[in-house]
């Protein structure tokens, strides 16, 4: 009877034992789930959270920038960007190239030469410019007489001013170079005093040696250039 006792005891034990370690697993496998599910949740609210404020941000700088998406507005239908670039590009985009092209093989000739423009030398020739037009016309009237913005101007006196002292280094003008031109240009030259008339007149002959100069050296310059144009 006591062996009987102890087996009954024993199993009675086994099976307390199991069903404490199965009551243990399904608590943390419960345990377990809820924790995951709480970490996926929790991903996604993260994810929803960064792709909304990318959408905000977004929406912020387009608000901001609309020009940079749409440039006109024709009976509330919009004109977008791109395609404004596409019709320009296919009307214009090869003879714009070629003038890029050409302003970065002078400007690298002229760094090679030494020859450097800053924005002073750029304001002297502007002023220039005016003066050969008379003293009523001040730079908003050149710049809508030409049509071309303030910053293009400064572009092209920049371009010829490096020309100018990249193939201007070995031009002589002597005075009777200056005489001979005033004597035969008088009527075209703006200034009036003795002075001023030999300073323009010497300008104007050293613009002309340069021009002289140039179409040869740019050849030279474009045929040994390596140029790979995709357009």
């Amino acid at each position: 009877m006591a062996k009987k006792s102890s087996k009954v005891t024993h199993k009675k034990k086994t099976k307390t034992l199991a069903t404490s370690e199965s009551r243990e697993m399904t608590e943390n496998g419960v345990s377990s789930g809820v924790s995951l599910s709480q970490g996926e949740s929790s991903k996604k609210m993260t994810a929803i959270w960064l792709v909304s404020l990318v959408f905000l941000v977004v929406g912020v700088y387009a608000v901001k920038n609309k020009s940079m998406f749409v440039v006109a507005l024709v009976n509330n239908a919009p004109v977008f960007r791109w395609d404004l670039n596409s019709v320009m590009v296919s009307r214009f985009g090869k003879q714009t190239l070629e003038s890029m092209i050409s302003e970065k093989l002078i400007a690298g000739e002229a760094a090679k030469a030494g020859a450097i423009v800053g924005q002073k030398d750029i304001d002297e020739k502007e002023q220039e410019i005016l003066k050969s037009f008379g003293s009523k016309v001040n730079v908003d009237d050149f710049l809508r007489i030409q049509g071309v913005t303030k910053e293009e101007f400064d572009r092209q006196i920049k371009l010829q001013l490096l020309v100018q002292k990249t193939l201007g280094k070995n031009i002589t003008i002597s005075d009777d170079d200056v005489n001979n031109f005033i004597a035969t240009n008088r009527a075209v030259l703006v200034a009036t005093d003795e002075a001023g008339l030999k300073t323009e007149a010497k300008q104007a002959i050293f613009d002309q040696m340069v021009g002289e100069k140039f179409q040869s050296w740019f050849t030279t310059l474009k045929d040994k250039a390596k140029v790979l144009r995709f357009l």
